[in-house]
């Protein structure tokens, strides 16, 4: 199954033209339940402990977030295209 399409090429440039937080905020909100919302929020959290070498015991405890989502993020984050590696690297670098 591919994912690319005209489709998610345009979901993806109304996400790339959003200029705030209060612009993402709202666009998501339309977009997506907040089920959605907290799930996403949840996996990128998982994705950046597991860089930062949390344990699974540790992440669970955090972000309350079942072992099997666990592993799927560590799957992607060690194996995927990259997509978290590259975010984590871009939210480090806006840190400093």
């Amino acid at each position: 199954m591919t994912l690319r399409s005209e489709a998610m090429d345009t979901l993806f440039k109304t996400v790339l033209n959003l200029e705030s937080l209060e612009e993402c905020y709202a666009y998501f909100e339309d977009l997506c339940t907040v089920k959605e919302l907290q799930d996403m929020a949840q996996r990128l959290e998982t994705a950046i402990l597991l860089s930062e070498g949390a344990s699974y015991q540790e992440i669970m405890q955090q972000v309350s977030i079942s072992t099997a989502t666990i592993g799927r993020v560590s799957k992607c984050l060690n194996y995927g295209p990259g997509g978290y590696r590259t975010t984590i690297e871009k939210l480090k670098e806006e840190e400093k």
